[in-house]
């Protein structure tokens, strides 16, 4: 699996902590020529890991946001990679094309095996062009088509890892039919008569994540978001301004919590202390055990329970009485 070489980037509302980090690198330094400091650096250390669990006890939406955005943080790559290390991809949409935004895999989990699709960021420059900062184009929603179209031909059941700011909004993705190849994913998933299991392990926005996103049971890592468009689409729309970022992740309830409360989701999945960047392999272990323990359940039902029990899913959404 992708380990990342260097410390956490410390976040804005991290600050204090990254300071407080620094004196005590600063103090390690002194402690071979004045072994008295010791005491004063556990000291700072307790401090430290009192202000860590402090800070993140009380984070704000859009402290969730610059978390899910984290460019250390986890991706679909690195998860399969740690779940089966002999996963296997499966490549293009079979007219032509095959989007680096969209990762298509047969793999094995716990002694399930399943076909597994995700959106991928990138994390060097050139990665990141050639997945277009995770937002995928028809091409890559076609791509995820035709594995859904295996997947339900050969009885084995679907993973889909969400990580996408959104569906690719330029005029290539227009005249290619983004809408058309969203809305027949949204069909074809909701048809299929085996478990389906997404999981939002970074940014969920928009179409682009709804395409891959309808599932019998939705997951959400604990400081992943899911909303219909960006905080900054939302801010620019109704206040016309990207000063109010802030007052728009507030008010779109997009954390994992929220959403949790809406009924939206199933489960919200617990990361480590600072979030899944800290420690891949907690966070992998996290969701592998969610995921596996839905798909154990999803697999006792007939195929057409399965397929009830998806629409009923989303038929209940918005229901009131």
């Amino acid at each position: 699996m992708a380990t990342v070489e260097k410390k956490p980037i410390p976040l804005e509302f991290e600050q204090p902590l990254a300071i407080l980090a620094q004196n005590m690198e600063a103090l390690e330094k002194q402690l071979s020529d004045n072994p008295e400091l010791e005491g004063d650096l556990e000291r700072m250390q307790d401090q430290y890991n009192s202000l860590k669990r402090s800070l993140y006890s009380n984070l704000r939406p859009i402290d969730h946001l610059a978390i899910a955005r984290h460019p250390q943080r986890p991706y679909t790559r690195d998860y399969f990679s740690t779940w089966d290390p002999g996963w296997v991809e499966l490549h293009g949409d079979r007219k032509g094309v095959d989007d680096g935004a969209m990762v298509g895999a047969l793999l094995e989990i716990d002694g399930i095996k399943m076909v597994a699709v995700g959106t991928q960021k990138g994390r060097t420059l050139r990665d990141k062009q050639h997945c277009n900062f995770g937002m995928p184009q028809p091409e890559g929603y076609r791509k995820a088509l035709r594995l859904f179209h295996h997947a339900n031909k050969f009885h084995l059941p679907i993973l889909c890892l969400i990580d996408t700011p959104g569906a690719y909004p330029g005029l290539t993705a227009e005249e290619h039919n983004q809408s058309q190849a969203i809305a027949e994913n949204l069909m074809e998933l909701a048809g299929v008569t085996v478990p389906v299991v997404a999981a939002v392990t970074g940014e969920g926005g928009s179409g682009g994540a709804l395409a891959i996103g309808v599932a019998n049971r939705i997951l959400m890592l604990e400081h992943s978001v899911y909303s219909v468009i960006t905080p900054e689409g939302c801010a620019s729309i109704l206040w016309r301004s990207n000063d109010k970022v802030s007052e728009a992740c507030q008010a779109m309830k997009m954390t994992a919590k929220e959403i949790l409360q809406l009924g939206v989701i199933d489960q919200v999945i617990s990361e480590p202390l600072g979030g899944a960047h800290h420690d891949y392999q907690t966070a992998a272990e996290n969701l592998k055990k969610a995921i596996v323990a839905q798909m154990t359940e999803l697999l006792k039902l007939t195929p057409e329970q399965v397929r009830k029990d998806r629409q009923d899913k989303f038929r209940r959404f918005g229901s009131f009485r």
